[in-house]
């Protein structure tokens, strides 16, 4: 019967509009979730086939829901050098285990970039879900694999112990005076050894008979530490008439290097290190040393993490080092709006996604990474608001059509009384 199908009709429209509530709910309750996508319940109309000429059968509704997982919240800036948004496309690859992460442990994918340190070191964002990254190489480099989840593991920033740095270039800028015969003072350099320990390189200048003509002498103090390859006691330093430093006839002055072999008793590698003398001097004015820089650091703490718009993350220490850790990749699908959706505003692949690529942050169309940044909700209080108004409306509407059609029932049951 007609009045069956108009009450079947009213009840689908209680339902699709309980659903439609339910998605602005949720909506509303999100408006301030880290890069939270709204969903939106649309309405499909039901079409029955109507076998008898000049009567109709309701069809009724249904809900449709979609979300809007590819639309770009607003980046904001945060206070967090660990808070990183996404501008662009893809998703960080998150997993719920830190340690002891293993290739078959479920995988899932995020926007909500509020990761912060947990107490075991690792990257951990608000949901509790740990960043995943490529482990730095020994030689500084990372193996990025575009479809194997398992070349990733999550970022631990805590254990990683001191870092040094040894002693690889030195500069150095100086006068030696044109007319004093006296001696020039040896001038100290301290480098740092590859254990994080701290020497003193002695450079000593004496003038030749040939007029112009110097020679440099290089040691450590005591010179029983070391031994020089090649010999360093007798380098030629020679000075154009101007009194600039003559390139052709010293010892390559802009890159003069050394091989500092240390004693045996001190139990430390052989160490290059490249001097620059090319900015020393001979002018008519007293010896003097105008700067010395070195590149050695001793052993340092971690003091802060920070992640470039690469996606490398490091750890600055203070000794001013800075160590690469791991590059945190990005996740794309050629139909985000097809992920299912999981718990801690995150997501799981499924066939209507497409197949996942991971790639480095900036490249084959992956979105950039914002280093203290958070994407934020893409929810619109105003439209949504709206939507509530109608909402109700239609609800209300709804259960009149049940109502009134309880009403014609009962005129055609008492038609027999």
């Amino acid at each position: 019967m007609s009045i069956n199908s108009a009450l079947l009709a009213g009840v689908s429209g209680l339902v699709a509009n309980s659903s439609a509530l339910a998605a602005i709910s949720d909506n509303i309750a999100n408006v301030n979730t880290v890069a939270y996508k709204r969903n939106q319940v649309n309405f499909s109309n039901v079409v029955t086939a109507q076998s008898v000429k000049g009567k109709y059968s309701a069809g009724g509704v249904q809900g449709v829901t979609r979300q809007f997982v590819s639309t770009q919240g607003l980046i904001q800036s945060s206070g967090s050098a660990t808070d990183l948004a996404i501008s662009g496309d893809g998703f960080f690859v998150v997993s719920n285990k830190g340690a002891g992460l293993t290739a078959s442990d479920p995988r899932s994918f995020t926007r909500q970039g509020s990761f912060s340190v947990d107490p075991a070191g690792y990257l951990r964002n608000d949901s509790g879900l740990f960043l995943q990254g490529w482990p730095v190489q020994s030689d500084g480099t990372f193996i990025s694999n575009p479809s194997d989840l398992s070349a990733m593991n999550s970022i631990n920033v805590k254990n990683l112990g001191a870092a040094v740095s040894p002693t690889s270039t030195i500069g150095l800028t100086a006068n030696l005076d044109k007319v004093d015969t006296v001696q020039p003072e040896p001038i100290d350099i301290n480098i740092v050894d590859a254990a994080g320990g701290r020497h003193t390189l002695r450079a000593t200048f004496t003038r030749t008979a040939t007029v112009n003509n110097w020679t440099m002498a290089i040691a450590t103090v005591p010179a029983a530490d070391s031994t020089m390859t090649p010999a360093a006691t007798a380098i030629p330093v020679t000075f154009n008439t101007d009194g600039t430093i003559n390139q052709v006839n010293s010892a390559a002055p802009g890159a003069f290097s050394i091989n500092v072999g240390w004693a045996a008793a001190l139990g430390l590698p052989a160490q290059d290190i490249a001097i620059d003398f090319s900015k020393v001097t001979q002018y008519d004015e007293p010896t003097a040393v105008g700067s010395i820089s070195q590149n050695g650091a001793g052993a340092g703490n971690v003091v802060a993490i920070e992640v470039d718009e690469d996606g490398i993350v490091s750890a600055i220490y203070d000794n001013s080092q800075i160590r690469k850790i791991a590059k945190v990749g990005i996740a794309t699908f050629p139909n985000a709006d097809g992920l299912a959706q999981a718990s801690g505003n995150s997501y799981r692949p499924t066939l209507q996604a497409g197949e996942m690529v991971i790639k480095q942050a900036g490249t084959g169309g992956a979105g950039q990474i914002s280093p203290s940044s958070l994407e934020a909700s893409t929810v619109d209080l105003s439209a949504e608001f709206t939507g509530l108004i109608q909402t109700q409306k239609a609800y209300s509407a709804c259960s009149k059509i049940i109502t009134t059609a309880d009403q014609m029932l009962d005129e055609l049951i008492n038609i027999k009384r």
